[in-house]
């Protein structure tokens, strides 16, 4: 773990450097670029030129170390050092020109984060941590908000689409979220909507169809400013395990049960 707290400075740097790289573009970024993955999933140039930078600089600071990457797949995922890098979390605000995306970096010891960065590039706002070290915005300690009125929670998600049954669930639990809770707000960005959550900033985040390089960071973040994170059911998977609920303690047990009440009493299918 020594070596991890020795390393943060310049992964630190690192980020903000491929930070540069994206704001730059995203001035003069032309939409005709765009490429998709899917009908709903966007890519682009300015995705895969960042994963490089990222890559050869995480290479460089830890070379005996695999990768998990979002756009190029994965390598060596049996090393005991594994970096998990989203280089662009919040494409699709990126090529409609909103400014809220950010990287999300962050180093698996035996596939469990323990250093992580989430860095919001347009608000040149960097959110790291270190397991068993706490969680910082910059050089200010972070915490998970306490609030136990539920008219005071400002509850964070993202949409889902891609299986009919378990959306059918998350919209009956997004209905009732609106009913019981005092806001709801939809970013588009899961390594940011974590930050803040860690930041105090909002309290609860759920969202399914997710990956590990969408929540690796974040999720050490709030567990390490004093938050709970799991699947909707209450496992520790959440990593694999294709959806995450991360919030304050009383938080996170009220949006767990609301999840219950929604239908969702079994762990949703591990990714492969």
């Amino acid at each position: 773990m020594d070596n991890t707290l020795v390393a943060v400075p310049a992964l630190l740097r690192l980020v903000r450097e491929v930070g540069d790289y994206l704001r730059e573009e995203f001035y003069r970024f032309d939409r005709r670029a765009t490429e998709y993955k899917t009908a709903r999933d966007p890519v682009s140039y300015v995705d895969r030129t960042a994963e490089n930078m990222l890559q050869e600089r995480c290479m460089r600071l830890l070379p005996e170390a695999g990768f998990i990457l979002e756009e190029s797949g994965s390598s060596d995922l049996n090393k005991p050092l594994l970096w998990v890098i989203d280089p662009l979390d919040g494409t699709k605000n990126f090529v409609h020109g909103i400014p809220l995306f950010g990287i999300s970096v962050a180093l698996l010891v035996e596939k469990k984060p323990v250093a992580g960065v989430v860095y919001s590039v347009m608000q040149d706002e960097a959110f790291w941590a270190v397991r068993g070290n706490g969680a910082f915005r910059e050089k200010e300690r972070i915490y998970v908000r306490e609030v136990e009125d539920p008219d005071k929670v400002l509850v964070v998600t993202g949409f889902t689409y891609r299986d009919k049954a378990r959306s059918e669930k998350y919209f009956i639990a997004l209905n009732e979220v609106m009913r019981r809770f005092g806001g709801l707000r939809r970013l588009g960005s899961a390594a940011l909507d974590l930050a803040y959550v860690a930041a105090g900033r909002m309290d609860v985040f759920f969202e399914m169809d997710l990956n590990p390089w969408d929540v690796a960071a974040g999720s050490l973040l709030v567990e390490e400013a004093g938050g709970k994170v799991t699947t909707f059911t209450g496992e520790s998977d959440f990593l694999w395990g294709n959806e995450i609920l991360a919030g304050s303690p009383w938080g996170h047990e009220a949006l767990r049960q609301v999840l219950q009440e929604a239908g969702f009493t079994s762990p949703a299918p591990q990714l492969s």
